[in-house]
């Protein structure tokens, strides 16, 4: 039987690119998303055509019961989950912290740190050999920006991607003899469309000579990297961070 892998954020960018390579690898893909019907239906096509099942689930992980949307809807839809990846995140303008309102900062956490948390601990209580179930694992997308901080810029969005990294080890710490290995993945600059959400379309190349590489990345050098993180071939990888940044 196929293994399912759930994958939030699935419409565009990195969940859409991810979704497909796991579509290429043989995975059963539930494509989770917010609002862009249209973008989820085009990653579902490009899935099937790979010869898998793919389906669009939708929910609003802006809201508290979002993450609980989501699994009931994946519950009706599959009967078993093998991997998660934690990929839907949002940025805002950039703006420095004093610039910055409860609003602003109640809505980046609420999505990109307490949302993954909520969702980790729905595919838990589906994975863990402590709940009956067969083991898999938890991939969160975190980024570079947790290291650098984003002066400036994002720096709540840094904050928050840096609650990804601290959750991913200590839930890893958790679940370790349970079955579900607890990884997360940085991105560094990639060309996807979180740059135009954030005020700045061409924000990626202006950075790119910050990059040792000299370079931007692409969503599919991430997906890349979260089908081996997945795979049987890290069998042994938990607790840990991955960086995909060209040496950023």
């Amino acid at each position: 039987m196929p293994r399912t892998v759930l994958v939030t954020g699935a419409s565009a960018g990195i969940g859409a690119a991810t979704a497909l390579a796991a579509a290429k690898a043989g995975w059963d893909v539930a494509i989770g998303y917010g609002r862009d019907t249209a973008g989820a239906e085009a990653t579902a096509a490009a899935a099937r055509a790979a010869g898998v099942r793919a389906e669009i689930l939708q929910a609003d992980l802006a809201t508290p019961d979002g993450p609980a949307r989501l699994f009931a809807a994946f519950d009706a839809t599959f009967d078993r989950l093998d991997a998660l990846v934690n990929n839907a995140g949002v940025v805002d303008v950039a703006a420095r912290v004093e610039e910055m309102d409860h609003a602003r900062l109640a809505r980046m956490f609420q999505i990109n740190a307490i949302a993954p948390m909520l969702c980790a601990g729905e595919a838990v209580r589906r994975m863990s050999t402590r709940h009956g179930g067969a083991g898999g694992t938890i991939v969160n997308i975190s980024s570079v920006a947790a290291r650098t901080g984003s002066a400036n810029e994002y720096v709540d969005y840094a904050a928050s991607k840096a609650a990804v990294d601290t959750f991913t080890k200590g839930l890893s710490n958790e679940v370790a003899r349970e079955g579900i290995r607890v990884v997360a993945l940085r991105p560094g600059l990639i060309y996807t469309e979180i740059h135009a959400k954030g005020g700045e379309p061409g924000r990626a190349d202006r950075l790119a000579d910050q990059v040792p590489m000299g370079r931007v990345g692409s969503p599919d050098e991430i997906a890349a990297g979260v089908l081996w993180l997945i795979s049987d071939a890290a069998s042994y990888v938990t607790g840990t961070t991955l960086d995909i940044s060209g040496g950023r």
